[in-house]
């Protein structure tokens, strides 16, 4: 059995494009754990990271709905959440209406961990795009903007507007 390295090149013809694009988040990967360990003194897990980048996108985001958009269980978010916590990117607070429900939030410390992670990556990425043609950096762009918003869409919440209430 042969292995290939990653992003090994190969004959363009033989591969579609959920290959190029699987092939593509293997390189992103590589690329977005430079990022991740360069961002801040106290790095996080790749698990982590996801954590911050949801209750960021979310807004008010309480554990339960977090749980649901990681497909993980309440331990593990809770898990998650304690270790964000202690190194002061999140805070959480009891809900309103229930106080038993715990609502999560990015403190400045956790914002700007992102907004440092994000720098990073932006350039890793930038530099790459360099040396690609006018023409194939425009089509990559066009390309990317809406396979975001196709796999963003399953990563937020209805807003509260758009949820109907019902009656028994």
């Amino acid at each position: 059995m042969s292995q290939r390295s990653i992003g090994s090149p190969r004959p363009r013809e033989a591969v579609s494009a959920v290959a190029r694009m699987s092939e593509l988040i293997e390189l992103l990967e590589v690329v977005w754990e430079r990022g991740r360990d360069t961002a801040s003194a106290p790095p996080v897990s790749s698990a982590q990271a996801r954590v911050l980048f949801l209750v960021e996108a979310n807004g008010r985001l309480n554990l339960r709905d977090l749980g649901r958009l990681l497909e993980a269980a309440p331990p593990s978010v809770t898990r998650l959440c304690d270790r964000l916590e202690a190194v002061g990117f999140l805070e959480r607070h009891p809900g309103a209406d229930d106080r038993r429900e715990v609502l999560l939030r990015l403190t400045p410390a956790g914002g700007t961990y992102l907004e440092r992670l994000r720098v990073r990556r932006q350039e890793a990425l930038a530099e790459a795009m360099a040396t690609m043609p006018e023409a194939s950096r425009a089509a990559l762009a066009t390309g990317l903007a809406d396979f975001c918003e196709a796999v963003a869409q399953p990563l937020r919440l209805p807003s509260p507007e758009s949820s109907t209430t019902r009656t028994a």
